[in-house]
């Protein structure tokens, strides 16, 4: 861990959180570059730009913001001893969230730092002669103007700043929308098409753009209905259309590859948080759901999970009633996908040992644990798989994952609640949240195709032309048997249809705003307040920027 130095400060009495970055970087400006080559300096610039995704996609910041204030996951007080933390994962669900709320300080520092970064990149690749240096200064202009959509989603705000020495400006409304879609104009020209996902390309900004035209009415005017004007509209379908006709990209025949440790290379990734084992990424969405006694790696017996936030009854119900009768880990390949064979006392080989995918219900499999130690089978080499014991819990000898999970004392106890695995647990997680592998996807071609679908719902009701592209996403899922297709479609299916597709991808708050539902009732949620639609701008960045009167305002209702 190397520090940050030469990060400028984004506003004029508030730091950014810019101490130290969890990947092994070297940060070079101008300043400290002596002695290096203008590419090695280059190279150095561009560095700290994207290395704080990371942490702005851990569990306990983006994911808790956008994902457990919503019907698709839920964190009770697990025990009565874990994940109480003063009880912010419960405000969160039930929109009570103040000011004071240490997830909601933490992404607001992170990113500010993202966005210092790319100010204090800017600068620097301005003076640099490297050819490489002016697609770097594109990539930072629009990685600064892809932090300030999400300060923009989250809080109601974006800032403009140009120069280290400039007191930063506040947009709101129109005028964030504005700036933010001008920088993403201005670099796609200069952007490269073949060094993603990692890194932002003319997809990514297409995909950007998309998201932020498709956004605008909830954007424009947070409290309001949202109007979503036909040129928007217009916009979506412009830049889906770029995407899906350039050819580079194409739907994964297996849903679960998206998310596997070697996604790196999947073509259905258009722009994604690099996270190959050699930059130390974060397995922080893999461990987060996992029952504590659930041990999925055979080579790290300490690497387990930390029973962590279920899907709410709510979500799951969603999928019951969208397959009736049929089973939907029978129905959609997109749910689930059983790595472990569900019998006692079987040997299976550890180098071939997979756990299960998708929402884990019912009574779990796995390996069995004991002092410290997997139980070897007769021959020494293979190891014993059963059924899991519950270790922690109060009401359940079992790691057995009931449908119901809620904020009474047996709701919250360890084995309630379905849980999730959608990302691949890491190989080289020793320790369970360390060396994540798998790119955790921002822009992908799936929401291509149901944003545009979208789009031309809400343009002109055109519902031949949405259908055909939620079905393509459908059909396409073909390694296994995949979902049949619909045989209609409206926004209540559509949105629907982007919570099976997308379920704990960091987008469920966002969408519910956007279709008008975020006020809706769901498990242990009733508040209706459309001011809880944005957050509270932390009250340290409100005390840090007093010396200015006036400038930084707090969000409604806070």
């Amino acid at each position: 861990m190397k520090k940050l130095r030469n990060l400028a400060m984004l506003m004029v009495g508030m730091t950014a959180l810019v101490a130290c970055s969890d990947l092994n970087e070297k940060v070079l400006d101008e300043y400290n570059a002596a002695g290096l080559t203008d590419k090695q300096a280059a190279d150095g610039m561009i560095a700290p730009v994207y290395a704080v995704l990371p942490t702005i996609f851990q569990h306990t910041t983006l994911f808790a913001l956008q994902e457990i204030s919503t019907d698709e996951a839920i964190l009770p007080y697990r025990g009565g001893t874990d994940w109480g933390d003063n009880g912010i994962y419960l405000s969160l669900h039930k929109h009570e969230t103040t000011s004071t709320d240490p997830n909601v300080r933490n992404v607001w520092n992170a990113v500010l730092a993202g966005i210092s970064r790319s100010v204090t990149a800017i600068n620097s690749l301005k003076l640099n002669s490297d050819p490489n240096s002016k697609l770097y200064l594109a990539e930072a202009r629009g990685m600064r103007a892809y932090y300030n959509m999400i300060m923009l989603d989250l809080y109601g705000l974006a800032f403009s700043k140009e120069d280290l020495s400039e007191v930063t400006t506040i947009l709101r409304g129109e005028a964030a929308i504005a700036y933010i879609k001008s920088e993403l104009l201005a670099v796609e020209p200069i952007l490269s098409t073949s060094v993603g996902p990692g890194r932002l390309t003319k997809g990514a900004v297409w995909g950007l753009l998309a998201r932020l035209h498709l956004n605008a009415a909830a954007w424009r005017d947070p409290y309001g209905a949202p109007s979503h004007k036909a040129e928007d509209m217009d916009k979506v379908i412009e830049y889906t259309d770029k995407i899906i006709n350039s050819g580079q990209y194409a739907l994964s025949a297996d849903y679960w590859d998206i998310f596997s440790n070697a996604n790196h290379t999947n073509k259905e990734l258009v722009f994604a948080i690099d996270q190959r084992a050699e930059l130390n990424g974060h397995n922080r969405m893999s461990y987060f759901s996992l029952a504590n006694d659930q041990r999925p790696l055979p080579a790290y017996p300490a690497a387990n999970g930390t029973d962590g936030p279920a899907i709410t009854p709510t979500f799951y119900q969603s999928w019951v009633s969208a397959y009736g009768s049929v089973d939907p880990a029978e129905a959609d390949p997109r749910f689930y996908k059983q790595n472990v064979k569900k019998e006692d006392n079987q040997c299976v080989d550890p180098a071939t040992y997979k756990i299960d995918r998708g929402i884990l219900r019912g009574q779990q499999y796995g390996l069995i644990y004991k002092s410290g130690a997997f139980v070897k089978c007769a021959d020494g080499k293979s190891l014993q798989v059963g059924k899991i014991v519950n270790t922690r819990g109060k009401g359940n000898p079992m790691v057995n994952h009931t449908e119901q999970v809620d904020y009474t004392t047996a709701g919250s106890d360890y084995s309630t609640g379905f849980r999730v695995e959608k990302y691949e647990f890491s190989d080289k997680s020793s320790s369970g949240r360390n060396f994540g592998e798998a790119d955790l996807v921002i822009v992908r071609l799936a929401d291509v195709y149901l944003m545009r679908a979208e789009a031309k719902l809400r343009k002109s009701n055109d519902a031949s032309g949405a259908l055909a592209d939620v079905n393509k996403v459908r059909l396409s899922r073909t390694a296994n048997s995949p979902a049949t297709a619909l045989s209609t479609i409206n926004l209540d299916l559509l949105l629907r249809e982007r919570g099976f597709e997308f379920y704990w991808e960091l987008q469920r708050r966002t969408d519910l705003i956007r279709f008008g539902k975020y006020e809706d009732s769901w498990t242990e949620k009733t508040n209706t307040n459309k001011n809880m639609r944005v957050f509270p701008i932390p009250q340290t960045a409100i005390d840090g920027a007093s010396n200015l009167t006036g400038y930084l305002k707090q969000n409604a209702g806070y």
